[in-house]
């Protein structure tokens, strides 16, 4: 199995998180298989994508002076990128923040820490729901 997950397309993700040693373990964490870019705020993320449309989304909820949250909002709001899956990636675990995630479109929910595996499984598993939809709408 892992040698099908190598033979995939590279899949590259934008990540929001203003922990660089958080980004840092998860590019580490995904370098064989993804392409991470990461960013520390809301405004970069926004920025990042009105230029470059990734085939996924990671959001930290906890910002400082923000949240992840309202980046799940826009991107559900904005018609070019509505499909775009989105994933939090947090440590907060309380079912009130996973329902407020979920509230807010994210389309997983992932607690920190993480198994490396196992979140590769879940991109994997968001992308190629992705993929499906977007068949489907043709």
């Amino acid at each position: 199995m892992v040698h099908e997950l190598r033979t995939l397309r590279r899949l590259h993700i934008l990540l929001l998180d203003a922990d660089q040693s958080a980004c840092d373990r998860l590019q580490q964490s995904l370098v064989d298989n993804c392409e991470v870019v990461c960013v520390p705020s809301l405004s970069a993320a926004k920025l990042y994508l009105e230029n470059r449309l990734p085939d996924l989304v990671i959001v930290e909820v906890l910002l400082p002076s923000e949240s992840g949250l309202d980046l799940c909002r826009y991107i559900r709001r904005q018609p070019a990128l509505r499909h775009l899956p989105v994933m939090l990636l947090t440590s907060r675990a309380a079912l009130q923040d996973k329902i407020a995630g979920f509230e807010a479109g994210a389309d997983d929910y992932v607690v920190k820490p993480f198994d490396a595996r196992h979140l590769l499984a879940r991109i994997r598993l968001l992308a190629r729901i992705k993929r499906i939809e977007q068949n489907d709408a043709l």
